[in-house]
This record gives C-alpha cells, sequence and structure tokens, in this order.
C-alpha cells in the first residue's frame, strides 16, 4: 500500500494518503494482515519466557473435593502451579459489573471449563502435559438450565445468598437483572385492536468466532510492576480489574495493546490477563499464554441465548395498538454486562415502531451454561428476531405487504420511545425500508449457465447434493435499531492526547489514545481526522496502552463517535494553540493574523481566503505543542427500575435489510442468494470502511440465522460443540452479494454529525433471512438457527 510504513512507534499513514474525512483511507494494516507481516498478540516472543496453561473443569456444577499439583510441580520443566489458595491478596474475583467470578475456582466450579488452576513451564507442551497431571476430585451437583430450573421452589443457587452478588430488585437469587418497561395501558389498548398476534421465539447461543483466539505476554519489571501486552477491548477497564488481584497500584499494572484478531464483544471480558501476570510475577519471569481454538470456546462470553414471548394488536388499517413481551436471556454461571444487556434488550424490544402502550419484561438468569456477554448488537439482535417476525406475521394477519405495514408504523425524528425518551435525531426508517425495497432483485435461477448447473450457488454448494429440482425462492424484509455508546447514565468519555511538532522542518502529527484496533478501523478513522483539523499529511497513531488516559471500550458502535470526538476535540485545542503562538510571534507583521478564521492546510497557516501566512514548521519551532483532553457525548440515565422511563441512550442507529434466499425443500438446505442493505450512517467519515463494517455485520447476521449455535446438554450443561469443526460459521462460499445503499442524515449532537453503524446490520440480518425462508417454504420458523431438520419436519 503506497504511503504506509510500519514504524517503532506506530502505524504512520504518509503523504501520498488522502487528506481526510469523507475519503476512503485505506488502512495502514490491511497490507500487513493480508500478507501475513501483522504481529497479532500470539506471535509475540520473549528470549527467556515461560509457557503460561490453564486447567479447566470437566464439570459444569460441583464442589472440588481435592485439588492435588504435586505431580504437576515435580514435572521437569514446570516452574509454578497455582490455585486459588495462591493468590496473593485478599481480591480473589472480579468482573465488569458485577465482581463475581472467581481468578480460579473458589472451592467450587459453576460452568463447565472453569479455570480451576494455573500452570508455567519452559515449553507449551510441558505445561498441558503438568496440568493434565493435576488431580481433581469433584463432587457434582445440580446444575441449572433454564429459567424453570434456575426459579423452581428448592433450585440450586448458582451463587450463594451469602455473596453480595444479588441484587435488591430481583425476584430470585438465580436472577442477575430484571428491567420492566411500561408506557401507556397495554391491557386497555389490546381491547381497541382488530387483529392480537401472539409468537414464542427461541434464539440460541452465538460464539463470536473471531480469527486471533485469547493471548497474551506478560512481563515482571524491576519496580516489582508487570507489563502485559494483550489482545483486549478495553485496556483500562482490564487495568480496573487486574491490579487488585496482583495487589499492585494500577501505575505498576502497565498495559500495551497488541495485535487483536477481531473482538465482536469477546474481549470485553478478561481471559488470560490476571493469569499471566500472577505467574510472571510468582516465577520472576516472562510468562505467554496462547489459547487454542477448543479453549477459545470456553475463555470468553458468548451470546445470551434468549427465549422470548411477543404480542402484537393493530387496527384493520395497519396501526399498532400495543406491544406486550416478555424476554428471558440466559447470563450463564457469571454476570459479566447482563444488566446492561438486559437493559438493551428491553428499551429497544418494540424496534423502530410507533407504539404508545407496552408491557415489556426482559431479564437475565444465573445458570450453570458457558457465561455470556457482550457480542456485537447487545440484547438488541434477539429482540429485533423476534418483533419483525411479529409484524411479519400481523401483517400476513391484516393481508398488507409487509414493508408497507412497517412503513405505516415507522418512528422518525420526535417519536418517543417506550422509556419516554424523545428521539432526537434522523431516525429514516420508512425511507431504508423504501431504498432496500426499491434495489434490483438478483436474476432468478442464477445458478443455471449455458453450460449447466452452477453448484456452488445452489443450496449445499459444493457438497452436489442437488441441481434444483425442490429448489424454491423467497424474499424477506427487516429492519432494526440499536442505541449507541454507553447507556443508562455510564460515565462514557474518552481521551486523545495529540501532539504536534516539526521534524525535519516538516510538521508530524503523532495521535495517541488507549482505543483498542480490533479491526473496525480507528486507526485510519483517527489519522483522517487529525488531517482534517491540523492540515497536516504526516500523522503517526501511536500504539495504545493505559499511559493515556481510557478510551472506553471497543464496543457499543462507539469509538468512532467517542475517541473519534475526543481526537477532533484535542485537534482543535492544538490548532488553537499553535495560531496563538503564531499571533505571537508573527502578528506584528501581517494584520490577517489577528482574524479568528485562520487555518492550518497543507503544513501552512492561511487565511479563509487561502492567504499563506507561514509555513507551520517556522510557526512550532523547536516546542511541540502537546495536549490530552477527555470527550463525553450527552449525559445519559438509568432506567426507573419499575417503570423502565429514563433518558437511557444518547444515540440510535437504523439498517434495513431485503434476503433473497433459494431452499432446496427436500433437502431442508439454504442458499442465501442476496442480503440487500439500506443504512443510515450520519456522516461516512471513511466510505470504503463504513461498506466494510456494514457487509460483515450483515454476515454475522446471516451465520446465526442459519448455521451458528453453541450447543450445551441440557442434562449436564456441557458445551458439545467446541470447534470450528462442529461449530459452524460462514465462508467466502456461504456468504451472499451484500449490496449497501448508505444515506447520510447527520446528527447534530454528533462529532462530524456520525452515527455508529457496526451493530445496527447485525440486527436485521438475520430476521430478514427468516423472512425469506418462510416465504420460500410457508413454515413458521420460530428458533435460530434454521436447521435442515425444521425444513423438513425429520
Amino acid at each position: 500500500m503506497a504511503g504506509v510504513t510500519r514504524t517503532p512507534t506506530g502505524l504512520t499513514q504518509g503523504s501520498t494518503a488522502p487528506a481526510g474525512i469523507g475519503a476512503s483511507t485505506l488502512r495502514p494494516d490491511g497490507t500487513l494482515k493480508v500478507t501475513g507481516e501483522f504481529a497479532y498478540a500470539s506471535d509475540m516472543w520473549h528470549e527467556d519466557m515461560l509457557w503460561g496453561h490453564t486447567l479447566r473443569s470437566t464439570v459444569a456444577h460441583a464442589e472440588i473435593v481435592t485439588l492435588d499439583t504435586s505431580e504437576a510441580l515435580a514435572t521437569p520443566g514446570v516452574y509454578a502451579v497455582l490455585t486459588y489458595d495462591d493468590l496473593p491478596t485478599e481480591v480473589k474475583h472480579y468482573g465488569l459489573e458485577v465482581q463475581d467470578t472467581p481468578v480460579l475456582a473458589d472451592g467450587r466450579v459453576r460452568h463447565h471449563g472453569e479455570p480451576v488452576a494455573l500452570v508455567a513451564a519452559d515449553h507449551p507442551e510441558t505445561a498441558r502435559r503438568a496440568a493434565a497431571k493435576i488431580k481433581v476430585e469433584y463432587a457434582e451437583l445440580p446444575v441449572v438450565t433454564d429459567e424453570a430450573s434456575a426459579t423452581a421452589e428448592g433450585a440450586p443457587l448458582v451463587h450463594d445468598r451469602r455473596t453480595d452478588h444479588h441484587a435488591a430488585h430481583v425476584p430470585h437469587p438465580n436472577i442477575v437483572h430484571r428491567q420492566p418497561i411500561v408506557r401507556g395501558d397495554a391491557d386497555a389498548a389490546a381491547g381497541r385492536a382488530d387483529v392480537v398476534v401472539t409468537g414464542d421465539y427461541v434464539f440460541g447461543m452465538q460464539d463470536q468466532a473471531f480469527l486471533g483466539p485469547e493471548s497474551g505476554l506478560a512481563v515482571p519489571a524491576e519496580d516489582g510492576g508487570v507489563d502485559l501486552y494483550v489482545a483486549t477491548q478495553w485496556l483500562h477497564a482490564d487495568l480496573r480489574q487486574i491490579a487488585p488481584v496482583l495487589g499492585l497500584p494500577e501505575e505498576k499494572v502497565r498495559m500495551t495493546l497488541s495485535g487483536v484478531g477481531g473482538a465482536f464483544g469477546g474481549r470485553e471480558d478478561l481471559s488470560m490477563q490476571i493469569h499471566g501476570c500472577l505467574l510472571a510475577l510468582r516465577t520472576g519471569k516472562p510468562v505467554k499464554i496462547v489459547y487454542n481454538r477448543f479453549e477459545s470456546f470456553f475463555g470468553h462470553v458468548h451470546r445470551h441465548p434468549a427465549r422470548l414471548h411477543y404480542e402484537h394488536g393493530a387496527t384493520k388499517d395497519g396501526r399498532l395498538t400495543h406491544v406486550r413481551c416478555r424476554i428471558v436471556l440466559d447470563g450463564g454461571a457469571y454476570a459479566s454486562s447482563s444488566p446492561a444487556v438486559v437493559g438493551n434488550a428491553a428499551s429497544l424490544a418494540v424496534g423502530p415502531y410507533v407504539v404508545d402502550d407496552v408491557a415489556i419484561e426482559a431479564l437475565a438468569l444465573y445458570s450453570n451454561n458457558p457465561p455470556c456477554g457482550a457480542m456485537r448488537g447487545f440484547g438488541a439482535v434477539q429482540a429485533c428476531f423476534a418483533y419483525e417476525a411479529q409484524m411479519d406475521k400481523v401483517a400476513a394477519e391484516l393481508g398488507m405487504d409487509p414493508v408497507e405495514f412497517r412503513r405505516i408504523n415507522a418512528m422518525e425524528q420526535g417519536t418517543v420511545m417506550p422509556t419516554g425518551q424523545p428521539v432526537d435525531s434522523p431516525a429514516p426508517v420508512a425511507e431504508l425500508l423504501r431504498r432496500v425495497k426499491a434495489m434490483p432483485l438478483p436474476p432468478e435461477q442464477q445458478w443455471v449457465t449455458t453450460e449447466g448447473a452452477d453448484i456452488r450457488a445452489l443450496p449445499g454448494g459444493l457438497s452436489n447434493t442437488t441441481h434444483g429440482e425442490d429448489v424454491v425462492r423467497g424474499v424477506g424484509y427487516a429492519v432494526g435499531i440499536k442505541n449507541v455508546g454507553f447507556s443508562e447514565g455510564f460515565d462514557d468519555y474518552s481521551t486523545a492526547r495529540v501532539r504536534l511538532e516539526a521534524v525535519g522542518g516538516e510538521p508530524v502529527v503523532t495521535v495517541h489514545t488507549a482505543m483498542a484496533e480490533v479491526g473496525q478501523g480507528g486507526v485510519t478513522v483517527h489519522a483522517q481526522i487529525a488531517r482534517t483539523e491540523l492540515g497536516v499529511q504526516q500523522v503517526t497513531i501511536h500504539p495504545a496502552d493505559t499511559q493515556v488516559g481510557s478510551a472506553g471500550s471497543t464496543s457499543a458502535s462507539r469509538q468512532t463517535y467517542m475517541t473519534g470526538g475526543a481526537v477532533k476535540n484535542t485537534c482543535e485545542a492544538v490548532r488553537e494553540k499553535v495560531l496563538q503562538r503564531g499571533r505571537e510571534r508573527f502578528g506584528a507583521y501581517h494584520p490577517a493574523w489577528a482574524t479568528a478564521e485562520l487555518l492550518l492546510e497543507g503544513g501552512k497557516v492561511v487565511t479563509d481566503g487561502g492567504e499563506v501566512l507561514a509555513d507551520l514548521a517556522d510557526v512550532l519551532g523547536e516546542e511541540a505543542v502537546d495536549l490530552e483532553l477527555e470527550f463525553r457525548h450527552r449525559p445519559t440515565e438509568p432506567f426507573d427500575l419499575r417503570t423502565g422511563q429514563g433518558r437511557g441512550h444518547v444515540q440510535y442507529s437504523f439498517a434495513a435489510h431485503r434476503a433473497v434466499v433459494e431452499v432446496d425443500t427436500a433437502l431442508g438446505l439454504v442458499k442465501v442468494v442476496e442480503l440487500a442493505c439500506a443504512q443510515d450512517v450520519g456522516k461516512a467519515l471513511n466510505p470504503l470502511s463504513v461498506v466494510g463494517q456494514i457487509q460483515g455485520g450483515t454476515t454475522q447476521g446471516l451465520g446465526v440465522a442459519v448455521m451458528e449455535e453453541i450447543l450445551v446438554d441440557p442434562a449436564t450443561a456441557k458445551v458439545r460443540n467446541p470447534s470450528f469443526t462442529d461449530y459452524l460459521i460462514p465462508t467466502i462460499l456461504d456468504t451472499p452479494t451484500i449490496p449497501v445503499d448508505v444515506l447520510e442524515l447527520a446528527d447534530e449532537a454528533a462529532p462530524y454529525g456520525l452515527r455508529g453503524i457496526g451493530e445496527a446490520p447485525t440486527l436485521s440480518s438475520t430476521p430478514a433471512v427468516l423472512a425469506a425462508i418462510r416465504d420460500a417454504t410457508g413454515l413458521e420458523l420460530n428458533r435460530t438457527p434454521v436447521r435442515p431438520e425444521h425444513l423438513t419436519g425429520n
């Protein structure tokens, strides 16, 4: 890639790169990644390092009767074996919102694959063999696997009542969080409905399936601290949880982001971070931990599986009268971010529609299933699957076109959400539906060529199972709403440090944030913002670490808004400081220096009329301008725990999809031919990256529609398919064409008018695919993913 070089301090985008925002600037890490030159966390190396390995539980719920590590410790090459009793401080638990997760099993395991012991050895195979020699005797306990077993009288408690993990507002200790939302009078409104439709829906557990497994390198320091190089989504949240367990002040736990191979929410919670640091501090040597793919399935949280019951009412002219729903999310053994996921699911449960009378309840369970937490879409995905199926069912009952029915009820700017919060920025739901429906449909029977059938385009693909005899086509539509940014009163802020200096007579900008680049392209956008605001082409992105203020999590579609906003604000302050310096040095020689309309363009100070006043390098001289500032969005507030009312969200994003599928009704095979998308992005700071994000989110929604599900044995709570052999994700042969129509309606409260985009397409792609399969087959199909037996009845 022209103009991109790897530097010791980070990634530099050189003078051949486009100038700033609005340009499809290529990623500085793109070529490095596709050529295999990019250093991921698993590629890190230290010449005298040890290898760490985790022993995990083989059962889902049990007391640990005995734990014998003597044989492992006696293994040649083993430097340390740690259990819960070896932890150095009284702080032995951690968690994003609730500190309920033990660093190592605290005498009891609560899910299959829970960490029980750690081993450090001079070779990874030695560490694995030693871990296998640890003898653990379990006394198995009854498992909690669903709402019935969690809340029944006498149900076993996942967490003891004596802990502080149980909130006062929940009706049972095995419920993590409950959020009702009540607005208007749904019971009275139901009496005015001409049509009432109900449905029960099941949403499967999805894995983030990121490319790079969990990995990191912990290096003990001379000051008694530790340096941790790790693939994560939120450096400062990791730091907040790690330091107390180690018994160190935060300034002695120095964290640097290493190469991240995708995240999608699966790296918000800790995995190997504390374990690696513990082993490094115990042995006095660097320790590297890299999960294999099998271990990765147990090493991070997944998307919450859900059961959802909905009731929709409508008048005969197509106006929604009311919505009642109940959403039960399975949070697994530990809280993770389940409380926030519940808030999202509840507050967005109605979808992007005008409904004055609602009665909503959402809750998350503690169970002995795998822990669940953040994943792209964060509670809104499960709700969208159900409410969009309901919209199709109501339209069919009324004899209306499903798209027209949605447009009649579509929200717009000024609509009041079920939480009582007005939507104060563009909400072009009807327009997105119009646009996606207007896109040209793919040709019929596209697998037929002059030479015969192209089996790659048929259901079943290269397996050559069908030649099209029983293949039927279906078309389906869906639209969704997703919040942007942290919500419910969370202090959501981001920090950026910007340094502008003259190097070799040329101005150079260095942007330093703690933003985790996980593949979303933030490093590209930050450089574009700096070029736009400071008029300097040479921009270096400093590696993300904890030596600068927090950037928050790379999640919630927030980083371009929040850290981009921080970079923008800091650049503006740097620019003003540079101009003030110029006024002091050169103002006496040219009266134009007195105007407030001076600009930095092309490495020069110019007037708004284009007159050059000075080279920027001359203004800077030998003294750099270096500032670090925070940025906050508009404040939010918690939802009321009785009514759900409150201004809980800062911004909303919207996407609509049209799916075209072909189904072999005899074999139960599905081929998604096309997933067209229309989405409002506010302002496309990098159009190429925007389309990539939309297509990526669309593909993840496709996966959960037709193939992705972690299967858990309902009797034992054990994971049955922890590998990519049995957990299927879409390949290039499964991925359809994804035409994208980008709409730009600015949010005046957001930097550049932008709108977070990464999650919204994951919502509507799944129900659009299901709607298309229903259209092709006439089947009800109320669960994800759709399997062949659901289509054939076998």
